[in-house]
């Protein structure tokens, strides 16, 4: 599925993998996030997605005029989770915003799981 845009010079096309990754790279860039999770809850969400893989753990959902994503989240121990996913959808609606020139109607994120690492065990 994609998203048309109609310019003044013609339609442009938007695929949701294309809006998924944008999503996916941008909640990386945030503090306190560990990885993406499977969408799927019957995986065993504990697998994190290679980078190459961010869009798996977005779903794209297209409006009318706009569209609403939701991110699988895994977030680092220790971390305050409610600003940690403020600032992933603060971070995922300015970038998806400004480089598509789509309108974000709303983004829920969900936090699969809380990853310990090695530092914060001891």
């Amino acid at each position: 599925m994609a998203q048309q845009i109609q310019s003044e010079y013609g339609k442009i096309s938007i695929r949701e993998e294309v809006i998924a990754k944008i999503a996916g790279v941008a909640a990386m860039e945030c503090y306190g996030l560990v990885g993406m999770a499977p969408r799927n809850v019957q995986e065993e969400l504990t697998d994190l997605l290679r980078r190459e893989n961010l869009e798996r753990g977005v779903d794209v959902k297209f409006n009318e005029d706009s569209i609403s994503i939701r991110l699988y989240i895994v977030v680092e121990y220790g971390v305050k989770i409610s600003e940690v996913a403020r600032n992933v959808q603060e971070r995922v609606r300015y970038h998806v915003e400004n480089m598509l020139g789509l309108t974000v109607d709303r983004i829920d994120v969900k936090v699969q799981s809380v990853r310990v690492t090695e530092v914060t065990r001891k």
